[in-house]
């Protein structure tokens, strides 16, 4: 096993996803150490489509993994679905807790 993988990422309107940056994902830089400036995320809860144009199976968004997204992309996402209420970032990317707060 390559690198910390971390819980996923649950959002104030139950919007959910996995996060990831390691040296076995798609990640920049492809490290176990960030800060990083793009993520690997994989299962969102439902289509979302800010995420679409990096996904690997487009078909089945919510059955694969979305390559080399940019850390602001996935700010972006968390803020539209209200915030986290749980679950980890990788390195470099502040968590943006519901009500706009950031790390905790």
């Amino acid at each position: 096993m390559t690198g910390k993988r971390n819980k996923s990422v649950e959002c104030a309107d139950g919007f959910s996803m996995s996060v990831q940056a390691h040296a076995g994902s798609y990640c920049s830089p492809r490290t176990d150490k960030g800060p990083y400036t793009e993520v690997e995320v994989g299962f969102p809860s439902h289509r979302e489509e800010l995420l679409m144009q990096y996904a690997e199976s487009p078909d089945r968004p919510t059955d694969t993994v979305y390559a080399w997204v940019p850390r602001q992309v996935v700010l972006t996402v968390i803020a539209k679905h209200g915030g986290m209420i749980s679950g980890e970032l990788p390195d470099g990317i502040s968590n943006l807790w519901q009500g706009g707060h950031g790390d905790r």
